[in-house]
């Protein structure tokens, strides 16, 4: 098309300015256009290109081990404990999945997939809604406790949802994308949503995978306690479809035939018209089904069935086990990338496929460790067999991504930056925003913690009484690499005490670090920074309580060749509110939980106004949800796998070794009692060994303790 002059010096002018450009003058300049276009505000193209080596944490494979046991017969290679030692184990994952999605993607897991035919079948449950306070009830002692976010979930949080529609397009749209690049040739993806998001990501997923690999949109049609007058019950939620290749990809309808109670006029029209077969697959050969269709009606979880975790977006496992079976076989690999409850997982599992799944809450990392290993006991008490799987993280996360967040990396500014153009002027601003925030928040925690601040290290902010203390940057938890990067200075410094505060620490930092610290001749103490820090009024008056990580206290016994471990204590400091002041804001006949001082009491508040507390965790046993032994805890050394700038695979030692869960007791609804010593455990040899604990509490942060058994 001829631009005229009064247009052309428009577009210069636009462009002078930084200004974005019109739809219109887009369409001018660009012929090979499209017709119907999906634009929102900050759409591009780009997507995160972040690879990070996977750090595996945890591997679980053994669900309980007690005396003499036998290596069943198996597909599989073990060890001399009946440990997988070979071919593929199940992956468990925690983080964001945008970052985990570009790392598997990139490197350096890609080449383990590739070896598996790629990922068959995606099956993902997106948030469908604002999660405006990010809190989650969980049951203490079958009791509603409203448990409030650590502060770096609610900033995580935050980041993954969305506060406008555009914003909830491009956190969607840069993870399908992702996804897209891990799939197989014959892969299919069923994404599931519900009215507030279908027509949206129906959208989205018509620009990404085109609207001619659109299959199917499959209507699940449920029951529950909803009910009105004035509208039309919300009664379905929809399920999109699409695959990659419509001439190659994989549909079992005939493990997916479905009871139908029909009329003997109704079946022998849909037998000439071939919409009913035998199920051949059961040798049922007398009965008849109808193949699939496209409404499926499942019912909600019961609230008194085993299978409801009271997990908010859980999922019925028949909902599941309709897609695994339709679109996927035995051994295909299968994924699920907002894993939530692990009914994907758990639903893989029992159908003998292969899992990845990854969520960012560690509640449903826990729920999900729970789950599979009851599903893995299950299995071994049928006789079948089952998978190993892995609990991963990513790892040196804080270094790595924070420093390569574009709103935080800065090349060299000019000085005069008044003369720089608008690019460099924004970063200049957002820079100094960000060194205002970061700054403003350490001088908060100095103020709370009550120390002097310190301006003479690098990452050392605070001293009192022979003491120094680090806090990490803000947004991220605390890992491996920054602490040795703390223990570094205090040796350089001739420092012997210092302490760590954060919100978070990464999973399995400790306690290794603290006992390498000690080797150093360093007095680590990690402390943990409250919410209360955030409250002016209780910082002022001097009344934020740094508390210290929790206490375990174990026994072991041994016998000839034989040990096991008693859990003696267990003991924690949390607060989350103050309880006189839930007590003044309650009304007459109600109940709150409350977690205060320690200790969570039950409120009562009858109809006269008057206050009965009763005390939920009366022994401090009471805090503990799961608690397990690697009776040989450094027999599996952690090895990182990653690309050096040559773009070489590196292995690399990190002086850490993996969690081999060898037994485990946990709190599950239907018994909520603890097993607190193990079994004898027979060794092959006798010699000194670590063995290590690893205690979950009620509010799901890991704990571990190690200690020297010689046997």
């Amino acid at each position: 098309m001829q631009l005229s002059q009064s247009e052309i010096r428009d577009i210069t002018r636009y462009l002078e300015e930084w200004k974005p450009l019109p739809d219109k003058y887009r369409f001018y300049l660009f012929e090979d256009k499209k017709e119907v276009e999906l634009v929102w505000n900050g759409k591009t193209n780009e997507v995160c290109n972040t690879v990070l080596p996977f750090q595996v944490i945890e591997q679980v494979d053994e669900p309980r081990k007690e005396g003499w046991h036998k290596i069943m017969q198996s597909l599989f290679d073990f060890d001399d404990r009946g440990r997988q030692i070979k071919w593929w184990t199940n992956k468990l994952i925690r983080w964001d999945n945008k970052l985990i999605l570009s790392s598997l993607k990139n490197w350096p897991m890609r080449d383990e997939i590739e070896k598996q035919w790629w990922i068959k079948l995606i099956y993902i449950d997106p948030p469908f809604d604002v999660w405006a306070d990010f809190s989650m009830k969980v049951k203490v002692w079958n009791e509603d406790f409203t448990k409030n976010p650590t502060v770096l979930e609610e900033i995580a949080y935050r980041d993954t949802r969305w506060k406008w529609t555009d914003s909830f397009i491009a956190m969607i749209y840069e993870r399908l994308k992702l996804m897209y690049d891990l799939l197989c040739p014959t892969w299919c993806i069923y994404v599931h949503c519900d009215w507030r998001v279908n027509s949206f990501i129906r959208l989205i997923l018509d620009d990404l995978f085109w609207k001619e690999n659109f299959l199917w949109e499959i209507i699940w049609n449920y029951s529950w306690w909803l009910r009105t007058e004035t509208c039309w019950n919300k009664k379905h939620d929809t399920i999109l479809m699409y695959w990659k290749n419509k001439d190659v990809f994989t549909f079992n309808a005939n493990e997916v035939l479905e009871e139908r109670k029909i009329s003997e006029a109704t079946a022998n029209r849909l037998k000439y018209k071939w919409a009913l077969i035998t199920d051949w697959n059961k040798w049922r050969w007398w009965e008849e089904k109808a193949l699939p269709s496209d409404v499926w009606y499942v019912a909600t979880i019961n609230w008194m069935s085993v299978e409801r975790l009271w997990y908010p977006t859980q999922k019925p496992e028949e909902l599941i086990e309709k897609i695994v079976k339709a679109s996927s076989n035995e051994w295909d690999l299968v994924a699920d990338f907002f894993a939530w409850s692990g009914t994907t997982l758990a639903v893989a599992e029992k159908l003998w496929r292969k899992w990845i799944g990854s969520d960012l809450w560690k509640f449903s990392i826990h729920t999900t460790r729970k789950r599979m290993i009851w599903v893995q006991r299950e299995l071994k008490k049928s006789g079948h067999d089952y998978r190993a799987f892995e609990i991963l993280n990513l790892w040196k996360y804080e270094r790595n991504f924070y420093l390569t967040q574009p709103n935080i990396t800065w090349d060299a500014l000019p000085d005069n930056i008044e003369n720089a153009d608008i690019e460099t002027k924004v970063k200049h601003t957002k820079k100094k925003l960000m060194d205002k925030k970061q700054e403003d928040f350490v001088n908060l925690i100095i103020q709370a913690y009550k120390w002097e601040k310190v301006s003479s290290f690098n990452t050392l902010q605070g001293k009192k009484a022979g003491r120094v203390f680090a806090i990490w940057p803000i947004d991220f938890a605390v890992g491996r690499d920054f602490v040795d990067t703390v223990l570094s200075e205090c040796r350089e410094k001739g420092l012997n005490k210092v302490d760590i505060l954060w919100f978070e620490f990464e999973m399995s930092i400790w306690p290794h670090i603290i006992e390498d610290a000690k080797k150093q001749g360093i007095d680590l103490a990690i402390k943990y920074i409250p919410r209360d820090v955030f409250d002016k009024k209780a910082v002022e008056r001097w009344q934020v309580k740094f508390f210290d990580i929790a206490y375990i206290e174990i026994k072991p016994e041994v016998k000839k060749n034989s040990i096991s471990i008693e859990l003696t204590d267990f003991s924690v400091n949390y607060s989350q509110e103050d309880i006189d002041t839930v007590i003044d804001s309650m009304n007459n006949n109600s109940t709150r939980v409350v977690m205060d001082k320690w200790n969570i009491y039950k409120i009562v508040k009858d109809k006269d106004w008057i206050t009965k507390q009763v005390l939920l965790t009366e022994k401090r046993i009471d805090w503990i949800d799961y608690w397990s032994v690697d009776f040989d805890f450094e027999s599996k050394k952690e090895i990182i796998r990653y690309k050096n700038e040559n773009g070489e695979e590196v292995e690399e030692r990190t002086w850490n070794y993996v969690f081999e869960n060898e037994w485990q007791s946990f709190r599950t609804k239907k018994d909520n009692k603890l097993e607190l010593k193990t079994p004898f455990q027979e060794t092959l040899w006798k010699w000194k060994r670590k063995v290590a604990v690893k205690v979950i509490d009620i509010f799901w942060n890991d704990n571990m303790k190690i200690i020297d058994v010689t046997i």
